[in-house]
């Protein structure tokens, strides 16, 4: 996925500005998670807010989304579940298949970490005029669109 370019080339420009913004909206991703509570490792919340996206996520499934291996995924369930954030369902018809439900504590948690998140982006975007917030709304778009398609063809 990654090539090559020239460094002054237009795109590769624009990449790096982005990758600046990025930058920024890791680190208040990051500020809204250690400020709510029970507080949780990072991974830890990409785990629940995946699981929260697809409902029929397992173990083993998890455990690629995230890059991880097989017992660390276990492991992080386990501390999940332990904290009331996350339950187990065998399935009916296959015991081995443990399928992987956020609880409504872990919802309200999830609910929490977005709410503080839309209220440092407000924050930041207090201060930038209303057309470059358009514009910024309509690139964040075009990349979200850009990687779905990425995504559909990989």
């Amino acid at each position: 996925m990654c090539r090559e370019q020239e460094p002054d080339s237009p795109s590769h420009v624009a990449g790096r500005q982005l990758a600046e913004a990025v930058k920024n909206l890791v680190a208040l991703w990051f500020s809204a998670v250690d400020d709510v509570r029970p507080r949780l490792p990072p991974r830890q919340i990409r785990a629940l807010e995946a699981i929260a996206r697809r409902p029929t996520l397992n173990v083993t499934a998890l455990a690629e989304h995230l890059g991880i291996g097989l017992p660390t995924a276990s492991r992080l369930c386990d501390r999940l579940e332990a904290a009331g954030l996350l339950r187990r369902h065998v399935r009916p018809g296959d015991r081995r298949e443990v399928r992987l439900e956020v609880t409504d504590q872990g919802r309200r948690l999830l609910a929490d970490v977005t709410e503080r998140l839309s209220v440092y982006l407000a924050d930041a975007l207090d201060s930038v005029a209303p057309d470059r917030r358009l514009r910024l709304e309509q690139v964040l778009r075009a990349v979200h669109e850009a990687d779905g398609e990425g995504s559909a063809q990989g």
